[in-house]
């Protein structure tokens, strides 16, 4: 059986693991095993931080609503209790997309949802 060299197979390994590895900083980005290393953490950083984006906009859009309706005399959390109260369903996001981009619809909806 003939003998089998793997280096054209193990270059293109090691170069496209340095080419991911680009604009990292120190050995990180041209030795092998540091390189190796490095992107292992970064997918898991990209991972984690993919799962907390979501909960960082969340937590935008609590912080954006509430000074909105600020403007109207009423809290964030009593808004929010008139909402469920009266079954109006519109998600955090949407209410800040009106807030921010169709005040007077944002007032009427206010004003709708916090009457007696």
């Amino acid at each position: 059986m003939a003998r089998v060299k793997r280096g054209t197979i193990h270059s293109k390994r090691r170069a496209r693991i340095l080419r991911s590895a680009k604009g990292f900083r120190g050995h990180r980005k041209s030795k092998l095993r540091q390189a190796r290393q490095a992107l292992i953490k970064a997918g898991q950083y990209a991972l984690r931080d993919r799962r907390k984006k979501k909960s960082v906009f969340r937590a935008l859009w609590h912080v954006q609503l509430s000074a909105a309706l600020r403007a109207y005399g009423i809290s964030y959390s009593k808004f929010m209790h008139h909402m469920h109260t009266q079954n109006v369903t519109v998600n955090r996001k949407m209410l800040t997309e009106l807030a921010n981009k169709q005040p007077d619809a944002f007032r009427a909806l206010v004003a709708d949802v916090t009457k007696k």
